[in-house]
């Protein structure tokens, strides 16, 4: 492996291993702004679209299903697709196409 050899100076050590512990936080915080970054933020903008559905938003599901809001309960919404009509969990709100009229 790279490094420093073992009849190297203190000195050579000490920044060898600062260095590693540099590479090492330098990866920690490209793996946070690439991946759990972003992934919090898409869950933020979710909380905030359900926070804010109401009857008559025109919302999209995870599994595809196309619906009006016609009621909202504490961890369900009542969605009218076509003729029939669905009860779903909040969670399973993925877009909302329409806003309904204020």
């Amino acid at each position: 492996m790279g490094g420093v050899s073992p009849n190297a100076s203190p000195e050579e050590q000490k920044k060898a291993a600062v260095m590693q512990i540099g590479m090492m936080v330098f990866f920690v915080l490209i793996f946070y702004v690439m991946l759990i970054r972003p992934q919090q933020k898409k869950a933020k903008e979710q909380a905030e679209l359900i926070k804010a559905l109401k009857a008559g938003d025109k919302v999209v599901t995870a599994a595809g299903l196309v619906g009006i809001v016609v009621g909202i309960k504490d961890n369900t919404v009542t969605i009218r697709s076509g003729e029939s009509k669905l009860e779903i969990t909040k969670s399973a709100v993925t877009d909302v196409t329409e806003r309904a009229a204020s």
